[in-house]
């Protein structure tokens, strides 16, 4: 009988822990979202802009869902979400969707997942809303986009291309942004941009292989975030504002954010952790960045 119960509670409890829903902003964004795995409550804020939840699921959630009860949140205008009729991408709508999204699962208060761009969208939701955030993981994010794409992405990319780099991209008059715009397609056709996030590109075509799960995927919040200036705006210098327990793990061959970008880095509670890998260790190196979220996650007590 004893084990019968048991049995039913597990059910039960797992069938409350995995859910796959829609939340609707109050601004009529459809926000996909799954929810599971057990453990204090975690939100996974991807980066891109416009990758989607569903990388880190898929190569990571096992493992993640055995420490959190993991919120792979898809953001407006990615993925399996819809977009904003008004084009709202702005910092301040964003975040209100991550609050939106934790009122609605009727969450008091969660630890934040960030990987990539991600970085800044953590650093703004916990500057807004400091109390309902217990604490931080950092995966490969920039805090700076101006550092990461003007002093390692742009670099690279130039030293990846040779002569073929458009004149543009030496013009410090023109936004760091429009010079990337201006070397994506060749780094394209020559074959290369694959090394300026991954150190084999046996992972950038299993990294691309997850797409073709969907039958559609929304791009537009790529086309329209990194045009706008408030995400460039450099938050490494208030890091030592924040009193959250903090791991911040890099990667010392990421030229995507930029492998001495920790530097600037000053959270006053931090595990910083740094590996030789590259953008994307939850597929570079799946046990070494298991083994510090175990490390974060017995040092804070969650």
């Amino acid at each position: 009988m004893k084990t019968t119960i048991l049995i039913c509670f597990l059910l039960l409890n797992f069938s409350v822990q995995a859910q796959e829903k829609y939340i609707m902003t109050s601004d009529s964004v459809q926000l996909y979202v799954t929810v599971k795995g057990t453990g204090p409550s975690c939100l996974y804020i991807h980066g891109g802009p416009g990758s989607g939840s569903n990388w880190l699921e898929k190569f990571m959630g096992d493992s993640l869902e055995q420490h959190f009860q993991m919120i792979y949140l898809d953001q407006r205008g990615v993925g399996r979400s819809s977009s904003p009729k008004d084009n709202n991408y702005s910092l301040e709508r964003m975040v209100k969707d991550f609050e939106e999204v934790r009122n609605s699962l009727g969450i008091k208060q969660w630890l934040t997942l960030g990987h990539s761009f991600g970085g800044i969208l953590q650093m703004d939701y916990v500057k807004n809303n400091p109390s309902v955030i217990s604490g931080m993981i950092f995966i490969n994010c920039s805090l700076d986009l101006n550092d990461s794409f003007g002093n390692s992405w742009l670099p690279k990319a130039a030293e990846l291309i040779g002569n073929a780099v458009p004149e543009i991209c030496s013009d410090t008059t023109v936004s760091i942004y429009q010079r990337m715009l201006a070397v994506m397609p060749v780094l394209g056709e020559k074959g290369e941009m694959w090394k300026i996030f991954f150190t084999n590109e046996e992972d950038s075509w299993k990294m691309n292989d997850t797409y073709r799960e969907f039958e559609s995927w929304n791009t537009d919040q790529s086309e329209q975030i990194l045009a706008l200036d408030e995400y460039w705006v450099d938050y490494r210098s208030s890091t030592e504002k924040v009193s959250k327990p903090v791991l911040f793990y890099y990667g010392k061959t990421d030229w995507a954010i930029g492998p001495e970008h920790y530097l600037g880095i000053k959270f006053p509670e931090m595990i910083l952790w740094g590996s030789e890998l590259g953008h994307m260790p939850f597929l570079e190196n799946k046990a070494d960045l298991a083994k510090a979220i175990s490390s974060f996650m017995a040092k804070y007590s969650f």
